[in-house]
């Protein structure tokens, strides 16, 4: 069989108004309006991660100061997309803020993420994917817990991770994972040493 190539926020952020990225957005698709604007420092001094489907590279940044750049990683083999499902295996794209970890995962350490954010719920309510019960209870549950419900028609579970006992050669050739992304156990290791809780993270 011939080789396949590798594919060349907080409550805070969840109360923050949607209406004039909805008027802005109205045939345009909400995620890709966000991320337009996601790639640039909100302050000379923020640390934040940057992962580009594009290049299959996670960066991490101190302002515009690069401190680190892992590549290859793997995304999901559904590819990478602003609008996911349950069980496409794809990587959504967007804003999120680092939420939890977890250093007992069976992919060494996994670092979770907020997905699915107040702007992929909005999405999902005008296309169709979310009933307005739907949206209304993920608002609910996102108020009652602080974090996003995960067992929605969106997915859940997205995060960053090692390889844990997978194969590295697979890593290095392929979009392996269900949805997250990995890097090897060397490189979570080494991001988990970097960021925190409520790092933003954006994935284009």
């Amino acid at each position: 069989m011939p080789s396949l190539s590798r594919r060349c926020f907080t409550t805070l952020a969840m109360l923050s108004p949607l209406l004039p990225f909805a008027a802005q957005a109205t045939e345009t698709d909400l995620i890709e309006t966000l991320l337009a604007s996601a790639n640039v420092p909100r302050h000379d001094d923020e640390l934040w991660v940057l992962i580009d489907d594009r290049d299959a590279s996670l960066t991490v940044y101190r302002g515009d100061r690069q401190l680190e750049r892992f590549y290859p990683v793997s995304l999901g083999r559904g590819g990478a997309r602003t609008s996911r499902q349950r069980g496409d295996k794809a990587t959504p794209m967007g804003e999120f803020r680092v939420n939890r970890f977890n250093r007992e995962s069976q992919w060494h350490i996994f670092i979770g993420i907020d997905y699915p954010t107040p702007a992929h719920a909005r999405m999902a309510l005008k296309t169709g994917v979310y009933t307005q019960r739907d949206y209304d209870d993920y608002f609910s549950y996102y108020q009652r817990y602080g974090h996003p419900p995960q067992e929605t028609a969106l997915g859940g579970y997205i995060g960053i991770h090692g390889l844990g006992g997978a194969d590295p050669d697979i890593h290095a050739s392929y979009h392996w994972t269900q949805g997250c992304v990995a890097v090897t156990n060397a490189q979570i290791e080494r991001l988990e040493g970097l960021i925190d809780i409520g790092t933003r993270v954006v994935i284009r």
